[in-house]
């Protein structure tokens, strides 16, 4: 099928629907961002993503694009429940992965004597790296069932944080509707021992300092100020969610020739919404976004008694405060605008963050007048951003934002190019210090294997659905 797509907008490029594509391809990105798209496997994806049942309005990519399992990183798409379907991956292998930010009580000049120590501390407590295990002890599985019902708040119950924690927490930290019936031992197996585990890849926690402000207003509502240490907490649902996805893929597989759904590519297996299947996938996947926030939950317990060893104070601990946890890799039953009708729909994103606006209900009541905080991370040597949903989201992208940089460079690509440097040295003259599970996982995170996240947050900002709030510098980041 070939597709070609036109600028229709500033900083919107789109696809006309052709052959089985139902609706357009979208893709928010910049003049220059474009250029390194437009040929890209991912824009294959995109429109194959328009090609599903049941979609609506557009399949939609933020600048963030790049190719992943089915979808595209970076894609949202909605699909009606009546006729619609449901994707495992639209949501992705690492469901809710997303990332946690704290505001602690520092400014940089406290932190910079105790930097070292402190990066060291979180590499000891928060176990990292491909298997990492044992946070916190082995739980037996009907434990573990209550953390897929209850979420994050299963760790708060246990002393693992706070009410406020969860107050800041998108969803409060837990899917209604999970059903730990429907989960595999397997996914049991896995999961009982990565509770508090940050993994590998692209996970990390960081430690940065607000540098830019770029509206003083909305970051004091944050509590957020020049020169402010935060922490931030990227990870998901490690090997639990992994499998749940793997379990369900197989069901899926024969749900595509049960429900005769005739698909362009076969990593878009799927079947109806309403289906039993489709039932089943979405109760356990709510599951598994109940364990990556419970996961999250005890890492921040972790960070708080880092803190708290370093500085040889409780205070320093109780002084790191949540600012939100938001979800990038989830489908979730939603109500939105379509086509001037309110619509209930089934909202896919994968690699993208929610962006709701101000006065939604589902936006925190300590953030509902201006709008839910949307964080995203970059690259470990440049910068992060703090953004704000909009109104506008709400009408163009399903309420959605992008959710990082995006990578340009294969992992092996970037591992070959760091071949013969220090890498982590390079970052260390810049001021960061990093501490990794191997050298080879600080070369494959290396910054430039990632886009600049200052163009896509530009190109977010451009298209009006999220605004710019703070800006953010790395000093200190432990990768997975």
């Amino acid at each position: 099928m070939e597709t070609r797509f036109e600028q229709v907008g500033p900083g919107l490029w789109e696809a006309a629907p052709i052959g089985s594509m139902r609706v357009p391809a979208r893709v928010l990105a910049s003049t220059a961002l474009w250029r390194a798209i437009r040929n890209d496997e991912s824009l294959k994806q995109l429109c194959n993503v328009a090609t599903l049942p049941g979609i609506v309005e557009y399949a939609l990519a933020m600048p963030d694009i790049h190719a992943g399992y089915g979808f595209p990183i970076g894609g949202v798409a909605a699909f009606r429940l009546q006729d619609g379907v449901v994707s495992p991956g639209g949501v992705g292998y690492d469901i809710n992965c997303g990332v946690r930010m704290a505001v602690t009580g520092l400014l940089e000049d406290d932190l910079i004597p105790y930097l070292e120590p402190l990066v060291e501390a979180l590499f000891r407590k928060i176990p990292c790296g491909v298997g990492s295990s044992h946070a916190i002890q082995r739980l037996p599985v009907d434990e573990l069932r209550r953390v897929v019902e209850r979420g994050a708040a299963w760790a708060v119950e246990r002393g693992f944080g706070c009410p406020e924690d969860l107050e800041r927490t998108e969803e409060n930290g837990c899917l209604a509707g999970a059903d730990p019936d429907v989960i595999s031992e397997r996914a049991y197996a896995r999961g009982r021992i990565q509770l508090g585990t940050l993994g590998s890849g692209n996970h990390f926690i960081e430690v940065d300092v607000v540098d830019q402000v770029y509206d003083e207003g909305v970051a004091e509502r944050f509590g957020l100020s020049l020169g402010r240490v935060v922490v931030q907490i990227h990870c998901g649902s490690r090997g639990f969610g992994h499998q749940v996805c793997e379990d369900a893929l197989k069901i899926m597989h024969g749900a595509v020739r049960k429900y005769g759904l005739d698909l362009p590519d076969r990593q878009l297996a799927c079947t109806p919404v309403q289906s039993p299947e489709g039932k089943t996938y979405l109760r356990a996947m709510n599951g598994a976004a109940n364990f990556a926030w419970a996961n999250r939950q005890i890492i921040l317990h972790l960070v708080r008694e880092a803190f708290r060893d370093v500085f040889r104070s409780r205070e320093a601990a109780r002084q790191v405060r949540m600012l939100y946890d938001v979800c990038h890799n989830i489908a979730k039953i939603e109500e939105h605008d379509v086509g001037g009708t309110k619509m209930t729909v089934c909202v896919h994103r994968k690699g993208a963050t929610r962006a709701f606006g101000p006065g939604h209900p589902a936006v925190p009541e300590a953030y509902r007048s201006v709008g839910q905080p949307v964080l995203i991370p970059g690259d470990m040597g440049r910068y992060s951003f703090i953004l704000l949903g909009t109104e506008r989201a709400m009408t163009v992208s399903f309420g959605s934002s992008c959710h990082g940089a995006g990578r340009v460079m294969s992992r092996r690509r970037a591992k070959k190019i760091a071949r013969g440097r220090n890498v982590a040295g390079e970052l260390r003259a810049r001021g960061v210090f990093v501490r990794g599970a191997s050298r080879a996982t600080i070369d494959e995170e290396m910054p430039e294997a990632y886009k600049d996240v200052a163009e896509v947050v530009e190109a977010i900002a451009a298209a009006g659905i999220s605004r710019k709030i703070a800006r953010l510098r790395p000093m200190g980041v432990v990768k997975g």
